[in-house]
């Protein structure tokens, strides 16, 4: 694989993981109006149209095909857009104005998630020099949302329940993510629009269920229309593009390397609510070059280690 591929994949990367960071400011203004059930519906409904117009258009009837890998698509779209989006976001409504940040810091834990189930369902142990990447860019990113205050996380006993919901969510984000060595031959387009059509789809009967049982309310179009600019960035830039930008970064770079850069998350929510009046500290300058710098440090590890190989494999053996 070329440098160039290797830079377009972890841009794609970081477009993915920025684009997530500013929706959690955007959608705790709108979960004040609306349930996380409502908002995930009309949120990746939308996203499956504009992308199975584009799979139509792109790649034919043809791609609309499961090929036999029916309850792949299910489990992994489930994973992404019932299990992650309704339980992430119902877990930072629940929290409150805290919860904007919770969520966004918890996005940093993926990296560990995907090491661990990588650990354990592949036998494949992560080398030390990823876990001590993992390590230090979690410690950066905690600096910058903690400001030094670790007694930040002692408040989180009292919302044991929202911060469940939101580990299983992020877990549920992080099995898709591997989900997608499973569907090789496809094109991050098709494999994108099927999983999001399939779990969308799961996501739509849930709401409805919950509706006729009368546990939620269907959004009255006053509330559509207070919210629709929020409604229309989260459609399309962490929905359609980070979709997107995010699978095609992770074929390329693979699940366990190209997640590290999920540590973007955190930093760009908290340079939006730096926007809304907070003020740079020593710890955000501080957690922001641990994060850069574990990032680096990684590729630049990965980077030795493909020189070495090819070295190795061509080298002539003396007899």
């Amino acid at each position: 694989m070329s440098m160039k591929q290797l830079i377009i994949g972890a841009l794609a990367c970081l477009i993915a993981a920025m684009s997530w960071g500013a929706m959690f400011p955007v959608a705790d203004h709108a979960l004040t109006y609306i349930d996380p059930f409502y908002f995930s519906t009309i949120r990746y409904g939308s996203v499956t149209i504009l992308l199975l117009i584009l799979l139509a258009f792109k790649e034919g009837i043809q791609a609309f095909r499961f090929e036999g890998k029916t309850k792949h698509l299910l489990f992994f779209g489930v994973m992404a857009f019932t299990v992650y989006n309704i339980l992430i976001f119902l877990g930072q409504m629940l929290m409150g104005q805290d919860g904007v940040m919770v969520a966004s810091i918890m996005e940093t834990i993926m990296p560990v998630i995907t090491a661990l189930l990588a650990w354990l369902i592949y036998k494949n142990r992560p080398k030390n020099y990823m876990l001590i990447s993992m390590a230090i860019a979690f410690l950066g990113a905690s600096l910058v949302i903690t400001k030094g205050d670790f007694t930040f996380f002692s408040t989180l006993r009292t919302n044991s329940i929202p911060l469940l919901f939101i580990f299983i969510g992020v877990t549920g984000w992080v099995i898709y993510t591997m989900g997608g060595q499973y569907f090789k031959g496809w094109s991050t387009l098709r494999y994108s629009a099927l999983t999001c059509a399939v779990g969308t789809g799961v996501t739509t009967i849930m709401t409805c269920a919950l509706t006729l049982q009368g546990s939620i309310a269907v959004p009255t179009i006053a509330t559509l229309q207070i919210i629709k600019y929020d409604m229309l960035f989260m459609i399309l830039l962490p929905g359609l593009i980070a979709l997107l930008a995010w699978n095609y970064g992770i074929k390329i770079l693979t699940s366990l390397n190209g997640i590290l850069f999920i540590n973007a998350v955190p930093l760009t929510t908290l340079a939006i609510m730096l926007l809304q009046g907070y003020k740079i500290t020593a710890y955000d300058i501080a957690g922001t070059l641990l994060v850069i710098g574990a990032l680096v440090g990684n590729n630049l590890y990965q980077r030795h280690e493909r020189h070495l190989k090819m070295r190795l494999k061509h080298e002539v053996p003396i007899l």
